[in-house]
């Protein structure tokens, strides 16, 4: 008897490998051939996390020894450290019961988040390039994406006027993330008060994914809620904030009435980040001064890499946050053509393809003319890697 095949479902079996997942592939075949890899595939930061957390988690272990399931919502203590940070922070004063739940991370959050607010064939609007899961998280919630191309031209900031009316009859959530990934762009005042108005007159809810807040290298960046809370909902994370990417603790705070939604959701989800993590996020929140000692060790590899680059000719690209590079190519060179050029063993330096990370529209894939580096090597290494890609350009 022939046995019948289990089949997945169409929806897992439309989607393509995640791009991060394949640059780990790449990156470990080169490793297993004995090249000394330079990765700056995915952005997963390689400084240890700071000791100050690290101790603040190990007390925690032995005093929640006895705590079982942490609340679906996060301990008390968490939510008013998070709550206490926003105020300092940017001037906001956030109710610790009604408008800021724990996430595990900040891909958790915006993986679930369309789940509260999509009924099927309803529209998100979607950046592109931008972080898979704004449009992966639409899709297993029955949802469709609508791609906003980010380039220079426009500023690497969504056309929000060019959106058809047809699509904005059906758009229930906005996606927004500055400090930006991967451009590095840090959104001007104006363009928060247009995005805010925008989604409040026209009932979309408008989603600010803002990780990257403290990895910045100018004025700090501001966050949406500044320029209301209703309808408005900011994700953040510990992840790139303080080393915490093991860790996965963040929340997500704004709008009371959709923090409610997506707290069920979560409920009926998982069972809550481990009451001993929330507790290390608590010492992290507690302390800048190691944030800005990352602040000024990504400043200093981003100006090393930059220049290289520079120096053979490319386009400055220098970001203005995160801890990215987003590349510009010469025009007519593709990303995954430049991208393996450089997985050559005589290079041995992995980045990210930006056609890989990027969805067409019209018929153009607006990150196929750019390279993403994550600046999660040493300082030496960057300037090992700025060498190899010298010398790849045949630059001195």
């Amino acid at each position: 008897m022939v046995s019948k095949k289990i089949e997945v479902s169409k929806r897992l079996g439309s989607l393509g490998a995640y791009a991060f997942a394949e640059v780990d592939r790449l990156a470990n075949e080169l490793r297993a051939a004995g090249v000394p890899v330079i990765d700056f595939g995915v952005g997963d930061p390689t400084d240890p996390t700071p000791e100050l957390v690290r101790e603040a988690c190990r007390h925690a272990v032995h005093e929640r020894a006895s705590a079982g399931y942490p609340p679906y919502i996060g301990v008390p203590e968490f939510r008013k450290a998070a709550a206490a940070w926003m105020k300092r922070r940017f001037g906001l004063a956030l109710d610790p019961q009604t408008e800021v739940t724990s996430t595990i991370g900040s891909k958790e959050a915006v993986f679930h988040l369309p789940l509260a607010f999509l009924n099927p064939g309803d529209v998100v609007l979607v950046p592109t390039p931008g972080y898979p899961p704004y449009q992966r998280g639409t899709l297993f919630a029955g949802g469709t994406s609508h791609f906003l191309p980010l380039t220079p031209s426009n500023g690497f900031l969504p056309d929000l006027d060019g959106i058809p009316k047809t699509v904005l009859r059906k758009a229930k959530i906005l996606w927004i993330n500055y400090p930006n990934s991967p451009s590095g762009r840090v959104a001007p005042p104006a363009f928060f008060e247009k995005a805010v108005a925008f989604c409040r007159d026209r009932g979309i809810l408008l989603a600010s994914d803002e990780a990257y807040s403290e990895i910045y290298f100018g004025d700090p960046p501001r966050c949406a809620l500044e320029w209301g809370r209703e309808g408005v909902l900011s994700v953040f994370s510990m992840s790139k904030r303080s080393a915490m990417t093991n860790y996965r603790a963040g929340w997500v705070c704004g709008d009371k009435a959709a923090v409610a939604a997506f707290r069920k959701v979560k409920t009926n989800i998982d069972s809550g980040t481990p009451s001993f993590i929330q507790d290390a996020a608590i010492g992290a929140l507690a302390d800048e001064a190691h944030v800005a000692v990352m602040r000024e060790a990504y400043r200093r590899k981003r100006d090393i890499l930059c220049a290289a680059f520079r120096d053979a000719g490319f386009p400055d690209s220098t970001p203005e946050a995160t801890l990215y590079v987003w590349q510009q190519l010469p025009p007519g060179t593709g990303s995954v053509e430049f991208c393996k050029r450089m997985l050559d063993p005589k290079v041995g330096i992995v980045a990210t393809p930006g056609a890989w990370i990027s969805d067409a529209v019209d018929g153009a894939n607006p990150g196929e003319n750019f390279v993403r580096f994550a600046l999660v090597p040493t300082v030496a290494e960057v300037e090992e890697a700025g060498k190899r890609i010298r010398k790849m350009l045949r630059m001195t």
